[in-house]
């Protein structure tokens, strides 16, 4: 699929297809805040933070749209007991829009279910990359926040997608382990540039003093190595709801309401909150690739 894309391109292509783009942005209204979502190893949470953060979003009178960019590897489904016949795959194929797989989850969320078991979509080209972000247009206009559940890793689908946010989102746990590997994935995008906000999310914490260490931690490496500023996006203290709740797949905001990790979420998503009102100014994505056509 990859090759087939790639060799259509030419320069006259690329240059009719931004004057197009840019046609359609001078028109356009203020665009959707972007949190990309990510972490630099598994098994840290990620998918159940963007999931159980976008419902409590919209819980709040947020209009949310979850996106599943975990390519080739895509979960968050499982996490909502949410059966697909329509996938990113199926964007892919161009059989379909993103708003025509777009379903509503949990809450009242609108979600685009990624796919799994797919190897082309784990190694998309930069076409194809670029060609989901520019139809992410069609959602992020009718939506105050879109969550991009990416990745793992520093893979090019995964910094690919986080460079397009307006905040990348690090999740990460006390394990020194999964610092490593958070720390590997914030120097990645400040090495490529990300003009957003970096903030680090510490899961799985045993105390508010932990997760408040785990982040300085990782936030004073990246300030003496890199010189480069990182924020608190908040913390989820370990909670045994959550894993009754992934085992039940029924998302832990909406099984345990009450519990401590659903405490922490719903302040996270406060901030968020407030960012979006102060920084919602017709960015978003769609603006960001066109400058990619060129």
């Amino acid at each position: 699929m990859a090759n087939r894309h790639t060799t259509r391109i030419r320069r006259g292509v690329k240059v009719d297809q931004a004057s197009r783009l840019r046609a359609l942005v001078e028109g356009s209204r203020p665009s959707a805040f972007t949190v990309a979502i990510t972490s630099g190893k598994g098994g840290v949470g990620k998918s159940n933070t963007a999931v159980n953060l976008s419902i409590c979003l919209a819980a709040k009178g947020v209009r949310v749209v979850l996106v599943d960019l975990d390519m080739g590897l895509a979960n968050a489904d499982l996490l909502m007991n949410m059966p697909n016949t329509t996938t990113l795959a199926d964007v892919l194929a161009g059989s379909h829009t993103l708003e025509e797989v777009c379903q509503i989850g949990p809450g009242g969320i609108r979600f685009v279910p990624g796919a799994s078991g797919i190897e082309e979509l784990a190694n998309l080209s930069e076409f194809d990359r670029q060609g989901v972000i520019s139809q992410l247009h069609q959602l992020e206009t009718s939506a105050d926040i879109v969550i991009l559940d990416c990745g793992a890793g520093i893979s090019r689908n995964v910094v690919g997608f986080a460079l397009a946010a307006d905040q990348a989102m690090v999740v990460t746990t006390p394990e020194p382990t999964a610092l490593t590997d958070a720390y590997a994935t914030i120097k990645t995008l400040h090495a490529q540039g990300f003009a957003g906000k970096v903030t680090t999310f510490v899961n799985m914490a045993h105390s508010r003093a932990e997760a408040r260490a785990t982040y300085e931690r990782l936030s004073g490496v990246a300030e003496n190595f890199l010189n480069y500023s990182v924020a608190y996006a908040g913390y989820m203290l370990h909670d045994t709801s959550v894993e009754q709740a992934v085992r039940q797949r029924v998302p832990f905001v909406i099984r345990h309401p009450d519990s401590n990790a659903s405490a922490c979420i719903a302040a996270v998503a406060d901030g968020l909150v407030k960012q979006c009102k102060g920084q919602r100014a017709g960015g978003g994505f769609f603006r960001r690739v066109v400058g990619l056509f060129v």
